[in-house]
């Protein structure tokens, strides 16, 4: 700043703080030279890109005569911004998220990944004043707010207009939950509030749970990997009374949550909104699944669950499974690596007959898939929607590939997108050159992955050939995994010039190691 000529004014000095050497002081002294200080008022809202529709209207003018632009640009200004601090308000907004490399805007804030520092989040702070229409402030990413929250969301002013609040990765403190609770009332009209990957804020969640009734219009509540404790469940389970807008819950990866879902059990059935329920890796117990068996068939609007990573579920997961049918808007089913049982996975099996809208089916490293996997392919012969379809590490064989491989060509998966088949080593060379042959019926295919364990690394047999043909006539097709697979230098060159000669942009994922 100095270096452009501009000085420090007494009054910026006695200002304090963080104005002192931030980004705003050149046009605030700028502003100072031009008005007397009497002049000076209290700030006005800060009103985004309406300034610029409010010029346009101001310089259509009912007077007789054309005025010049410095008239007119002085008349706009005093208009709409009255008083000097008015303007300067409007310019520290803007100085602000010019220095983060952000475009002004009046209703979206988004500074994910800026590295705020600490006077940054101080001069943020200053500008949620000053923001009346802001619905979407995302500071996710951001490390440095971890234990500094509260000097941003103590100045959101009461009854914000605020929708979306997103704090990913933040490395939030229980303290910063606590702020966060008491603040919340301010924020009424909040419908998204995002504390994902926050594992220090633990305990602070039992504060925010309790203080969500003044959020009853929320639609989604990501906690994913938050450090959730059992009190701050129980909480949570209470709040959900208050929720019965709520779309989306996240509690994902939250290990000590297990064993207290009976909590949710009174409240739970009542979000008959819930399009997402998010249960991944939070060590769900045999009782637990009690519980969901009788709550979850009764949540009518739901399209995705999850519930993979969760190892102890499989011996009693058929009960919950087979009542999948009555969920009939279901469209993503991912239960990859829960241990599934032959019981369970003849259930979901005669489930999935009844879900006509599936469109994500996620099996992978449960072993009991292989050489059963024609169970569900009579849901799959059915399933004209499945677009992504995973597989992997499921002990397969030659005959569940050659059954899949018949579905595909009576046309049952046409709209199929992605295709996982990875780490399934157990198909031999002829397996995989027959299956290469049915995948030309995948037309939207745009994703196919059929690496090797790492530790069990193969040579890639002739089907490569066969594989490549195939890709030809897939016009959709963008990205193959080969990973594991030892290549051939003919081999070698046949992927290096598949691009060039064929005029594509395919993506081979593999490794030329001997």
């Amino acid at each position: 700043m100095e270096a452009e000529g501009a000085k420090w004014t007494s009054t910026e000095k006695a200002a304090g703080g963080f104005f002192q050497r931030s980004p705003f002081n050149f046009f605030r002294s700028q502003t100072q030279k031009k008005k007397p200080s009497a002049e000076k008022g209290g700030c006005e809202q800060y009103q985004g890109s309406d300034y610029e529709e409010s010029k346009e209207e101001s310089g259509k003018g009912s007077r007789g005569h054309k005025m010049n632009d410095s008239c007119l640009e002085t008349q706009m200004v005093e208009q709409i911004f009255p008083a000097p601090d008015s303007m300067l308000c409007l310019q520290k907004v803007q100085n602000f998220l010019g220095k983060l490399g952000k475009q002004p805007s009046s209703k979206v804030l988004d500074l994910n990944n800026c590295a705020l520092s600490t006077t940054d989040i101080m001069e943020l702070g200053e500008a949620l004043e000053v923001i009346p229409h802001l619905e979407t402030l995302d500071l996710s990413w951001n490390t440095n707010i971890g234990g500094k929250l509260f000097l941003l969301i103590q100045k959101i002013p009461k009854d914000h207009k605020l929708k979306t609040l997103k704090v990913m990765d933040c490395s939030l403190t229980s303290e910063d939950g606590e702020s966060l609770a008491q603040q919340l009332y301010k924020i009424h009209s909040l419908e998204v509030l995002d504390l994902s990957i926050n594992k220090k804020i633990g305990y602070g969640l039992e504060s925010i749970a309790q203080e969500l009734k003044h959020v009853s219009g929320l639609k989604v509540l990501n906690l994913n990997r938050c450090g959730l404790k059992l009190d701050g469940f129980k909480h949570l389970a209470s709040a959900l009374q208050h929720l019965l807008e709520l779309r989306e819950l996240d509690l994902s990866c939250n290990k000590e949550i297990g064993g207290g879902f009976k909590y949710l059990a009174a409240h739970l059935a009542e979000l008959r909104n819930l399009e997402i329920l998010n249960l991944h890796q939070c060590c769900i117990t045999e009782e637990d699944m009690t519980v969901l068996t009788h709550i979850i068939p009764l949540l009518s609007s739901l399209q995705d669950l999850d519930l993979s990573l969760n190892k102890s579920i499989g011996k009693s997961s058929d009960h919950l499974l087979s009542r999948l049918r009555f969920l009939p808007k279901l469209k993503s089913v991912l239960l990859g690596n829960c241990s599934l049982q032959h019981n369970s996975f003849a259930s979901l099996a005669d489930a999935a007959l009844h879900l006509p809208e599936l469109e994500i089916l996620d099996l992978s490293w449960n072993k009991c898939v292989g050489g059963n996997l024609k169970l569900i392919l009579k849901a799959l012969n059915l399933g004209a929607e499945i677009k992504v379809l995973r597989l992997s590490s499921c002990s397969l064989v030659d005959e569940d590939l050659g059954g899949l491989g018949l579905v595909i060509q009576a046309g049952h998966l046409a709209q199929l997108q992605e295709l996982d088949l990875s780490y399934n080593n157990q198909i031999s060379d002829q397996g995989w050159a027959m299956f290469y042959q049915d995948i030309v019926g995948l037309e939207q295919l745009s994703e196919l992955d059929v690496s090797r364990r790492p530790s069990s690394r193969g040579n890639c047999g002739e089907w490569l050939g066969k594989l490549l043909a195939a890709l030809l006539k897939l016009p959709q097709f963008t990205e193959l995994g080969l990973q594991g697979w030892v290549l051939s230098e003919v081999q070698q060159k046949q992927l290096e010039h598949f691009n060039r000669d064929n005029e594509r942009n395919v993506r081979f994922d593999v490794w030329y190691g001997a």
